[in-house]
């Protein structure tokens, strides 16, 4: 039997496959979707393709390790708040500090995107 915490892992990396994937095929789909500024001559279609897989590819992975994070940092932080309430706060900045690395891959993908068009 698989342990829980390679199920999370195998789901994570599953729903970035997913994710990469209909970006991927979205934008092979429909190339004109992405339209350049009046007087500027735009990106060629498979670098905008590939812009967006990167984008996709940032978001996903700064999840999954977000996850893994928060899963070992939340699963720890529980287990010292029950010996020491006490340790509540300094705990909560942590699992925050964790939780970060997602929100750092967010901010990559949109500076990716907004270079794209």
């Amino acid at each position: 039997m698989l342990d829980n915490r390679l199920k999370m892992i195998i789901g994570a990396a599953a729903a970035l496959a997913v994710m990469a994937t209909l970006v991927y095929v979205t934008m092979a789909l429909f190339p004109d979707t992405v339209r350049a500024a009046p007087g500027e001559t735009g990106l060629a279609a498979e670098v905008l393709r590939w812009g967006y897989v990167a984008a996709a590819l940032a978001t996903g992975a700064s999840a999954l390790g977000a996850a893994v994070a928060v899963a070992s940092v939340g699963a720890a932080a529980v287990g010292a708040v029950a010996e020491k309430p006490e340790l509540f706060g300094r705990m909560l900045v942590l699992v925050g500090l964790a939780e970060g690395i997602a929100i750092y891959g967010l901010i990559i993908s949109i500076m990716i995107l907004n270079r794209l068009t």
